[in-house]
């Protein structure tokens, strides 16, 4: 039986996902129904649609990267090549998240807004490094396999 923990997280990363796509699809409905409240999303409607929904597009294709590595943790082979592609692509839409938030600073600057900036870049590092050391763990189960 699989940890209980990691088939969690699976189940959890399926729901984000589908979650992540219907929220990224209603971003503009979303927005206007809070504009009735808050004057700045009810006088930036286009502008902030743009940037969550280019934001959201990103974090989906996170999620779908992250459920793609724990397919391989599931299947008990996580040290594949397509893992090393996949924390790769995960770095990149990081860093695009961070620097699509980060036109937000244009419109109206929050503490938020550079909260976020700040954990998508790191993100974005930790992803790129974590590629480079997965990248190193299917050379060495390779030349393993290979003595064998």
């Amino acid at each position: 039986m699989k940890d209980k923990l990691t088939v969690f997280t699976k189940g959890m990363l399926d729901f984000l996902f589908y979650a992540g796509i219907l929220t990224t699809l209603l971003v503009p409905a979303m927005i206007r129904g809070y504009g009735r409240y808050n004057r700045y999303f009810r006088e930036n409607v286009l502008q902030l649609s743009v940037i969550f929904i280019l934001a959201g597009i990103f974090a989906v294709l996170i999620i779908y990267e992250l459920r793609k590595i724990f397919k391989t943790v599931l299947e008990d082979d996580c040290f594949v090549e397509e893992n090393v592609v996949s924390l790769r692509k995960m770095g990149t839409y990081s860093f695009f998240i961070a620097a699509i938030t980060s036109l937000r600073i244009f419109l109206y600057l929050t503490p938020a807004v550079m909260v976020v900036v700040l954990v998508f870049i790191i993100a974005g590092l930790f992803s790129k490094v974590l590629s480079q050391v997965f990248a190193k763990a299917v050379q060495y189960k390779l030349e393993n396999d290979l003595t064998i």
